[in-house]
């Protein structure tokens, strides 16, 4: 019995951005922003309800299980950004093989991606679900994933 190797490239399983808009924030800015991030305006869900202390917030999100648009959405990064997550995967990636980040929101609705680690900050948490199979060492499948989203970044002019 053979077992035939894999030839298509490895991707993302989905991909998933969330942001949390308060009382004051213009909502259909941060949908605006996360319907571009994902390409599908179809795909950003909100939903409103009031803190615990009594101000209404509205949580946004935006998914895709669909591979193509899932890797479209994680070239918005963009080059550098993708490029830092590369050097930070290792302590990004969960025993899921999904990568954790955060995007500085103000930054995202005035037209900029950012990737940020301040939590003090609003921000969009980004999670990106990594195929991963077994008969390759999950390194290189990861970095063949990176390596797609850093091409199809260029191709598409992302920074």
């Amino acid at each position: 019995m053979s077992h035939a190797f894999h030839a298509e490239p490895v991707g993302l399983h989905h991909i998933t951005w969330r942001a949390t808009g308060s009382a004051v924030c213009d909502v259909d800015a941060l949908v605006d922003a996360l319907a571009w991030l994902i390409g599908d305006k179809e795909a950003v869900k909100s939903d409103r309800s009031s803190s615990y202390h009594g101000p209404e917030l509205t949580l946004i999100s935006a998914t895709t299980a669909n591979k193509r648009k899932a890797m479209r959405s994680f070239a918005q990064l963009g080059e550098a950004n993708i490029q830092a997550l590369i050097d930070s995967a290792d302590k990004r990636m969960d025993e899921q093989n999904v990568l954790h980040f955060r995007l500085s929101l103000d930054e995202l609705i005035g037209g900029n991606v950012v990737l940020t680690s301040d939590f003090g900050t609003a921000t969009v948490k980004g999670q990106a679900k990594f195929e991963i199979y077994s008969g390759q060492p999950s390194e290189e499948q990861r970095l063949a994933t990176f390596t797609t989203a850093l091409d199809l970044a260029k191709e598409n002019g992302a920074a």
